[in-house]
């Protein structure tokens, strides 16, 4: 009620005003009262509290967060872009809807590694410079809404903290034009040829830089085995690089996969991506065929505690940061790249692969670690949390039908 009357002024100014520019008639007083100031800006409430970027920090720094490297780094790379278009010191009581659409709209015109095609410039500048120049290597939709995923999260947790009323981004996302299913492609059976047909598995000089060059040597360490069990154990590449010694078992007479976070050794680098990851995976017998487990035990008795403690860790904190940068230079070299495959592309196979052994869609679920979709809201079933689960024996059975028509491993097998 207050404003009213400054917000009543402002209008009587401005039309004092105009009349003034067309000639006619006006209260000199009126117009002569200070700074006129638009109605809108008067009825704009002065936002106080803390700003943005100390709200930022304070989510980051809260202890309940049991992030993984990679996740923090995504805040803090998104903290840059953020902040710099909305602004560190902006109220975040100030931020409107308008503004994260504004936040959204920058992003769609950002290049891919901005920092590094436009260095100097800011990420608003560098959208406009985008968009004067016609560049098309622009983030694309599914990079646009993790940044807004992110964001959201902040917010969310100031509605939580009683800091904001409501989250300003609430439901801002962009359609992505690629299906989900479309994002990775399986492996296909030539490009499976040719993977296991390069010199690191029929002959090479060294398992060093010599892994591509064909020699006499048949070295079976990481690089030699982590393929193979994403091939045939349809492992996550990351739950395989961060396997212990201690993870191969035997249980219930069964060679198996202990894919878990938790650890012997005092000081780990293991983390699962969901709770369903977390599960006991039968050893195919193509692996066992090929000496896996004796492998097992040569690093047993070195007193190793990594399975593949070869693999450095990369800046991420994980040893599949490291691997899979060597795997892409490995699977151009060897021939078998192709559009949309990667080393989750095994992931794919093995599942192609559960599909064609027609085995029973829980238990496909349950040695992939994928989540069992119950309905048709994508909730769990019920009758999930009943029983204790297969026996090593069943799963066992199931995964050795999994084979891959028309790929051929007697070299390796001769090996």
């Amino acid at each position: 009620m207050r404003r009213s009357h400054a917000v009543a002024a402002a209008i009587e100014r401005e039309f004092e005003a105009l009349r003034e520019g067309a000639g006619g008639a006006v209260d000199q007083t009126i117009i002569g009262k200070g700074v006129a100031e638009t109605p809108a800006a008067l009825l704009r409430p002065a936002a106080t509290g803390p700003t943005l970027g100390e709200v930022y920090d304070a989510y980051m720094s809260d202890p309940t967060h049991d992030w993984s490297p990679t996740t923090r780094t995504a805040y803090v790379t998104t903290r840059r872009v953020v902040l710099s278009v909305l602004g560190e010191n902006t109220p975040i009581r100030a931020i409107t809807r308008a503004d994260c659409r504004g936040l959204v709209e920058v992003l769609r015109a950002l290049p891919r590694h901005a920092s590094k095609v436009f260095p100097g410039l800011s990420p608003r500048e560098a959208a406009d410079r985008a968009r004067e120049t016609g560049r098309t290597d622009l983030i694309n939709a599914a990079n646009v809404n993790a940044y807004l995923n992110k964001l959201g999260g902040i917010f969310n947790w100031a509605v939580k903290e009683e800091i904001i009323d409501r989250n300003p981004s609430v439901g801002l996302r962009l359609p992505d034009p690629t299906l989900r299913r479309e994002k990775r492609l399986p492996f296909s059976t030539a490009q499976l040829q040719a993977i296991f047909s390069a010199p690191l598995y029929t002959g090479c000089k060294d398992d060093g830089p010599g892994y591509g060059v064909v020699g006499p040597n048949r070295p079976k360490n990481a690089r030699f085995w982590i393929p193979l069990v994403g091939l045939f154990g349809g492992l996550r590449l990351n739950e395989v690089c961060q396997l212990d010694v201690a993870d191969i078992k035997t249980v219930e007479g069964v060679t198996c996969f202990v894919v878990t976070a938790a650890s012997d050794a005092p000081q780990t680098d293991k983390r699962l991506k969901t709770s369903s990851s977390e599960r006991v995976i039968p050893v195919h017998p193509q692996l066992l065929s090929l000496g896996f487990v004796e492998f097992v035990e040569r690093r047993a008795t070195t007193g190793a505690v990594k399975l593949f403690g070869e693999i450095e860790l990369g800046a991420t904190g994980y040893r599949s940061t490291t691997f899979s940068a060597w795997f892409a230079r490995f699977l151009r070299r060897s021939g078998g790249y192709a559009p949309r495959t990667c080393f989750h592309s095994f992931r794919h196979t093995f599942r192609d692969g559960l599909r064609e052994a027609r085995i029973d869609r829980d238990i496909a679920m349950t040695l992939g670690g994928w989540a069992h979709q119950g309905g048709s809201n994508g909730a769990a079933s019920v009758s999930d949390a009943y029983g204790s689960g297969y026996r090593m024996p069943t799963l066992f059975e199931a995964i050795s039908r999994v084979e891959y028509s028309g790929l051929d491993l007697s070299a390796l097998v001769a090996s």
